[in-house]
């Protein structure tokens, strides 16, 4: 009955998130990307203060919200910086695109920023560094502590083939159709620590891996742990990063509430001691490269069974899936009408190739992707 039902703790409904996302700098006559970032984030701090930086990369430019309880705010963060970027770029005499990968220009090997600590991590992962010409959005969710931080994250896992064929906008690479509507994920996925998380037992089993591969050399850092989901090395959050950058800001909102609420639930089947699926690692791989490939028009497969299920099929699961967390946080329609925009317009990816069928040319891919307040 109703009146028998727990109240849920403080800490649940006060579940703040943010964002963080990467543009390329690329200039405004040749649409190539440039190593003007900087200079980007030097004039935008004006605005946005620490929220704007700078990357490994000298072509690449980050900003990140503020820490938020609603989304309407969040919106209005996420398209006020936005603005910023696009204003601090301008009057710097070039442009930041939103697209996963570089559209145009020579990325390889990459113009690695200044910095003792980009210098090392030249020193330990070499070629890698080279060709780490990639954006992505990250969505950061504020947990009680770190143990349930790594419980979401099991119960998120079997979702982030979904979510990753949702958010896909990176299918070219300087010059080049790939085949790919996610190519980002591809190059991604070549790190030592990417991709898709492991099952963990507890923060401890997460610390105990992690501390081997911190030993053995294959981590800089606990802040070159890049598994898609992971506790936050510098935050009280768990962090979902396996997104490309949203096209446009309403994107980047839906996804960062549909992150929100697939964590609440999540969070919610651990208070109720819900065992989390353990799909094996080899099925998640699978199943991320099929997101990658083909997007939400792919034939992809459900992570749990092994049957073949198709993307817009899951996006439709993972919607209803959610839909309580939702509406617990009055975000049904604004979420609802971000997904069915997606099914029916497609993702960034296929909005990318439709920019380059309109007359052919790449420069116009690179212009439909341009930062604008919006």
């Amino acid at each position: 009955m109703a009146g028998c039902v727990a109240p849920r703790p403080r800490w649940w409904t006060t579940l703040r998130f943010g964002v963080e996302e990467e543009y390329f700098v690329v200039d405004p006559f040749s649409r190539e990307v440039v190593p003007r970032a900087a200079a980007v984030v030097r004039r935008a701090g004006a605005a946005l203060g620490e929220r704007a930086s700078t990357e490994l990369v000298a072509f690449l430019a980050e900003a990140k919200t503020s820490p938020c309880h609603d989304l309407g705010k969040l919106r209005e963060q996420i398209r006020a910086m936005r603005a910023a970027m696009a204003a601090a770029a301008a009057a710097e005499g070039v442009r930041l695109a939103a697209t996963g990968t570089p559209v145009l220009g020579e990325v390889i090997p990459a113009p690695i920023a200044a910095g003792a600590r980009y210098a090392e991590s030249l020193a330990v992962y070499r070629g890698l560094d080279d060709e780490q010409s990639i954006c992505s959005c990250h969505v950061h969710v504020e947990m009680p502590d770190r143990e349930r931080a790594v419980q979401v994250s099991n119960h998120l896992r079997p979702w982030l083939p979904t979510l990753l064929a949702l958010t896909a906008n990176s299918p070219y690479w300087a010059g080049r159709d790939t085949g790919h509507a996610c190519w980002r994920a591809m190059a991604w996925s070549r790190w030592p620590v990417a991709g898709p998380p492991p099952f963990f037992a507890s923060a401890a089993h997460y610390d105990d891996l992690v501390g081997t591969l911190l030993g053995c050399g294959a981590l800089l850092d606990t802040g070159t742990v890049f598994w898609d989901v992971r506790p936050s090395a510098r935050l009280p959050t768990v962090e979902i990063r396996l997104a490309d950058v949203a096209p446009t800001a309403a994107d980047a909102a839906v996804f960062a509430a549909l992150v929100r609420a697939l964590v609440r639930v999540s969070s919610q089947a651990v208070d109720a001691g819900e065992p989390a699926p353990d799909p094996p690692q080899e099925m998640l791989r699978a199943a991320y490269w099929l997101a990658a490939r083909d997007g939400l028009a792919g034939r992809g497969v459900d992570v749990c069974t092994g049957r073949p299920s198709g993307f817009r099929e899951q996006a439709g699961d993972l919607l209803a899936h959610v839909l309580p967390a939702l509406g617990d946080a009055g975000e049904v329609a604004f979420v609802t009408r971000g997904v069915r925009r997606l099914l029916a317009g497609g993702t960034g990816a296929e909005r990318q190739r439709a920019a380059y069928r309109r007359r052919g040319r790449l420069a116009d891919v690179v212009d439909a992707a341009l930062l604008r307040d919006r």
